[in-house]
């Protein structure tokens, strides 16, 4: 009994799981977060700038003795406790983001050396950039739940913060600014990335919505496409 209870206490705290389509929804997520980490760690090894957030993770992996990943992880549950002033509900997708994201991002940099040469520097960021959105619209598609810092984003605008536009920006030059402040890498990257996920999102995401055949972009996304991440 006590069991059970916990148990339904704790499925009340996230949002709830579509029914239709599961294995391919778990599935399609999976495969998107470990794109994503991946392309992660690729944008760093390319060095010529990161995004926003990134920027900021790796600020401060210049303040404290852990690595790029365990950083990210720790960001995203912080991020993820802001939510509860604003009644935001994870998704089981929301969680498996804060996991999964920034281990894959360190396994990635384990595993792939540092690019030397313009010519491949620029090669792995189109990679980079291109995968990532890939991995966005394999996990947004999937319809478990945005990532930390997207709900973050939504729940301020739910409470009337501002707009999605004006919050997200508003978000996004703070960590930005601060990133740099801390020596994270601001480069040509940042403007590449800015500027081509959300076309690139936009463009790829009907093919991996799960349960939409045709028909309007729902609200939620359309809020995640309005700037440049999913997580």
């Amino acid at each position: 009994m006590a069991r059970s209870s916990v148990l339904a206490r704790a499925s009340h705290l996230l949002a709830p799981v579509p029914t239709d389509r599961r294995p391919r929804r778990f599935a399609q997520l999976l495969v998107g977060l470990l794109l994503y980490g991946f392309t992660m760690g690729l944008m760093v090894r390319a060095a010529l700038g990161l995004d926003p957030w990134d920027v900021f993770h790796q600020g401060l992996t210049r303040l404290v003795p852990l690595s790029y990943g365990t950083v990210i992880t720790i960001v995203s549950v912080l991020v993820l406790l802001l939510w509860i002033p604003l009644r935001q509900r994870p998704g089981v997708g929301t969680i498996a983001n804060t996991l999964i994201i920034g281990w894959a991002t360190d396994l990635t940099l384990a595993v792939v050396p540092p690019v030397h040469g313009l010519t491949g520097q620029i090669l792995i960021l189109l990679a980079a950039v291109l995968g990532n959105a890939l991995a966005g619209a394999l996990y947004l598609g999937a319809g478990l739940g945005p990532g930390p810092r997207d709900g973050l984003m939504t729940g301020l605008v739910a409470r009337g913060v501002g707009s999605v536009r004006v919050v997200r920006s508003g978000i996004e030059l703070t960590v930005l600014a601060v990133g740099w402040l801390l020596g994270g890498m601001v480069g040509v990257a940042t403007v590449v990335y800015a500027l081509a996920i959300g076309p690139l999102l936009q463009w790829m995401l009907p093919a991996f919505a799960v349960g939409r055949v045709r028909g309007p972009v729902p609200p939620s996304v359309d809020d995640v496409l309005s700037g440049p991440e999913g997580r």
